[in-house]
């Protein structure tokens, strides 16, 4: 069979531009798949989206044509995401929409009117009420914001995230797409509307993905077939599972030269192996770390096609983390979700100092938590939160749910109270530079004018 001449073999000289392709790898983990100029090739280890107009996307690939669906089969728990299913499925209306045929490749489709997505949703369903509408409202809003689809303007169009599903999961996708309903097959519900004519700006005609050939391969060729297998399953395991994994599930995390090979992939991507006892998880290398502040935007976390029966897996570069990026408005210790997204804004730095305060740092000043600990069991109460922020509920209730989305706070049951949000599962990924810098960040919030925050300030000068 021929190959696709839309995925074709990218050149094997190095990518043009001046960034050094780990720092590409780190802004595209942060922020989002990385707009290309008209003729500018795709950093090292990442595929090239073309459009039309000669401009671009650079996107992240994994080794050996792996995907985070790779957690399943060791039954490791990758990010959550808010209300997984819904999600889902709007991204399946999505695709029936957009993907109008089924005889090319899904990106980059055609564009949708969103009226045309939330029917065949209500399809999908069999409900047209307001609460699941709302429900698909949300999960449009996080599939756009984690570039799986790109929602402007009423129209939606398939994401850049699209184009990561594996060539091999296609056919899948198709059956799937053909079992689907439409939005006309709604009894009662309102007609379809046709895509509008001209609403595309000529950038899809023309538009395909240009792999790179062997991803890491100087490094896993000399392994033998199981070894390499352990080395991959390792790699997406600490780069996009939710907690630390143990190393006795990875036989790679436990021998040394299989782990000098993991931990030289993961440096190619601005990234190093964070230990703690004998688990293993990654952060960003500590000289990716730039004025100790971490970037933290609204990212996709493990994906919609987590756990999907299409074998595409989840979203690339989906784990957010702790560290920090150069070049992005960042927060104290906390790491941009991989998503589409814009850097964490003042409202959301805000209320991320005032968890850490009020469950990391007031349970650390009674004696409750250890000097060097990021996870608390003291969830910060919703009241609290109010009651010290100047924010306006609906901004204030707007961030948590972008830290939230991020994976930088998660929210908990508090017994019989209302609960309350304690630090996410990527303050895991500090290394320890960063948790330093954390710590030091976390003083001069809580207590700018005490003693031991004047001995900070003192050591940075």
């Amino acid at each position: 069979m021929p190959a696709d001449p839309r995925h074709t073999p990218a050149a094997t000289a190095p990518a043009a531009g001046t960034e050094p392709s780990r720092t590409a790898h780190v802004r595209a983990r942060a922020g989002g798949p990385l707009p290309l100029g008209a003729g500018e090739a795709a950093p090292a280890g990442m595929a090239r989206l073309g459009r039309g107009d000669g401009t671009g996307l650079a996107l992240p690939v994994w080794p050996d044509g792996a995907t985070p669906s790779l957690l399943e089969e060791y039954q490791v728990a990758p990010m959550a995401v808010e209300r997984s299913g819904e999600t889902r499925r709007v991204l399946a209306a999505a695709l029936r929409c957009c993907w109008t045929d089924l005889s090319a490749d899904p990106w980059p489709g055609t564009a949708a009117t969103v009226d045309d997505v939330l029917s065949a949703y209500r399809a999908l369903i069999g409900r047209g009420d307001d609460l699941m509408r709302n429900w698909a409202v949300g999960a449009l809003r996080r599939l756009h914001d984690s570039a799986w689809l790109e929602v402007t303007g009423g129209l939606v169009r398939l994401g850049p995230r699209c184009a990561s599903w594996p060539a091999a999961s296609h056919a899948q996708l198709r059956e799937l797409m053909r079992r689907l309903p439409t939005g006309e097959e709604v009894p009662g519900g309102p007609e379809v509307l046709p895509v509008a004519e001209g609403v595309l700006d000529g950038a899809e005609a023309g538009a395909g993905v240009t792999v790179p050939e062997e991803v890491d391969e100087d490094l896993l060729g000399p392994f033998d077939e199981r070894r390499r297998a352990e080395v991959v399953a390792a790699f997406m395991a600490v780069e996009h599972a939710a907690e630390p994994v143990h190393e006795a599930r990875f036989p790679a995390l436990r021998d040394p030269v299989l782990r000098r090979a993991l931990a030289e992939m993961l440096e190619r991507r601005g990234r190093v192996l964070v230990h703690d006892r004998d688990a293993w998880t990654s952060g960003y290398a500590a000289e990716t770390l730039a004025g100790g502040g971490v970037p933290a935007g609204p990212g996709p976390g493990p994906g919609p096609g987590s756990g999907s029966g299409s074998g595409a897996g989840s979203a690339p570069g989906t784990v957010s983390e702790a560290g920090t990026v150069p070049g992005a408005e960042t927060v104290p210790g906390a790491d941009a979700a991989s998503g589409a997204g814009s850097a964490l804004g003042e409202s959301e730095r805000a209320v991320l100092v005032l968890v850490l305060i009020h469950s990391v740092a007031i349970p650390r000043a009674d004696g409750l938590l250890p000097a060097d600990s990021w996870l608390s069991p003291f969830p910060a109460q919703v009241d609290e939160l109010r009651r010290h922020t100047r924010l306006p509920i609906g901004e204030l209730d707007a961030a948590l749910r972008v830290l939230r989305h991020a994976g930088l706070v998660t929210q908990v049951k508090a017994g019989e109270e209302a609960g309350g949000y304690v630090p996410g599962p990527q303050f895991h990924r500090l290394t320890p530079q960063a948790r330093r810098r954390l710590q030091e960040e976390l003083i001069l919030a809580a207590g700018p004018h005490t003693p031991l925050a004047a001995a900070v300030r003192a050591n940075r000068r």
